[in-house]
């Protein structure tokens, strides 16, 4: 079919220049240095972002970047991850070029239980005594570990100021312990400081709940652990470029053992549910199309009505461009791998975060795609680059186009 309501390709190089560009992150602990290598990229080639949205981990690298001017961002990242991975050693580099996947394996799982016991620097630290032996009610009572290190780290390393009055939109997003209701925190509706960040990535029971105006918070995603439908629900003046990065993936092998269920598991549990968030999506501009379609057709006596106007209303967005970048576990890597730290997994995840949203810029299909009027298209590029499931875009039929 032909389609007339095309905007012009964009050029080799190009981001989102056309519209929004928004960066979404998932929460997914020490696999977040995998987004830090994902920004990387973005940076290199110049993408101009407007707004960065972020769950747990997420959150943290969504305001350490919205926090800071563009020639800092990727230093400040670095100095994060270095900083959480300093006190876990270096393997010797010959030793794990030869290292067989087993001994891969050990090594991580040593560098988790060093986490475990001793937590991590600028981060967070193990309560003592134990929540066991404190006071009942208290914080500490129902929390194994104290994040004050981490309130110590966001307030050096971003600055809330430009934050709250920059250009770059944040959003992060919390649990009401209370309620079980999700909130976000949104710069363009209140002002945020290290509190709403560490709600943001408060998990139970590792890390007690956040205090905000009264009410305690949790992390994220114990709820939703993307941000994505919060971003696809809010009012666009014209087309948009979303960078979606996932930390678990939903897809995975049958486990083996019961160490791949609890991996298997939390992949399951922890997975964005990307494709479930743009259908939703894209059935809300169809339906929101159809009404102003049919209403354009109501003799003027009902143009009036109440029910009319309720859906001359529902809201009609430009076209959502979603690229999908999901970090796909290394074969070595255990159901520890959110919480195994060591600088080596850190160096991997950033590198392959770097390689993946690289390799998605210059892919043919990503330059060479043009722009629907409306509708919503994704772009997994990685996964086909791996010869795995193409993901296809998801166009508004040319009936729903005007």
């Amino acid at each position: 079919m032909t389609n007339t309501s095309r905007t012009p390709r964009q050029q080799p190089g190009e981001v989102g220049e056309v519209g929004e560009s928004i960066l979404v992150l998932q929460g997914g602990g020490a696999l977040g240095a995998y987004q830090a290598g994902v920004y990387e990229a973005l940076q290199q080639c110049e993408a101009e972002l407007s707004w960065v949205a972020g769950i747990s981990i997420g959150a943290i690298n969504a305001a350490l970047i919205a926090g800071n001017p563009a020639e800092l961002r990727v230093p400040r990242l670095r100095e994060f991850w270095d900083l959480l991975s300093s006190a876990l050693p270096v393997p010797v580099p010959g030793f794990v070029g030869q290292a067989i996947a087993k001994a891969r394996e050990n090594l991580n799982e040593a560098s988790a239980t060093q986490v475990m016991m001793f937590g991590v620097p600028g981060f967070f630290r193990p309560r003592f005594p134990p929540a066991p032996w404190q006071a009942p009610g208290s914080l500490a009572a129902i929390s194994y570990y104290d994040t004050t290190p981490l309130r110590a780290t966001l307030e050096r390393l971003v600055d809330f100021d430009r934050i709250n009055d920059g250009p770059m939109r944040l959003s992060v997003g919390a649990v009401n312990v209370r309620s079980g209701n999700f909130a976000y925190f949104d710069s363009h509706q209140q002002r945020l400081d290290a509190r709403h960040i560490m709600a943001s990535g408060a998990l139970p029971p590792g890390f007690a709940p956040v205090e905000i105006d009264g009410e305690h918070y949790w992390d994220g995603g114990l709820v939703s652990n993307t941000p994505l439908q919060y971003v696809l629900d809010q009012a666009a003046s014209g087309p948009r470029t979303v960078f979606q990065v996932d930390l678990f993936s939903a897809r995975g092998a049958y486990p083996a053992n019961l160490g791949e269920v609890t991996e298997r598991e939390k992949d399951i549990r922890f997975s964005s549910r990307t494709r479930l968030n743009t259908s939703m999506e894209l059935d809300r501009q169809l339906i929101a199309q159809t009404a102003r379609r049919l209403i354009a057709k109501l003799p003027a006596h009902l143009q009036a009505d109440p029910d009319v106007r309720a859906l001359a209303d529902l809201r009609c967005d430009g076209s959502v461009d979603v690229v999908h970048l999901i970090y796909r576990s290394k074969h070595y890597e255990t159901q520890s791998k959110d919480f195994e730290f060591s600088r080596l997994s850190m160096k991997e995840h950033w590198e392959a975060g770097l390689a993946d949203m690289n390799s998605t810029l210059h892919s043919p299909r990503w330059l060479a795609r043009e722009r629907s009027e409306h509708g919503v298209h994704v772009y997994d590029l990685t996964a086909e680059a791996a010869g795995e499931k193409k993901s296809e875009p998801q166009p508004v039929p040319a009936t729903a186009r005007r």
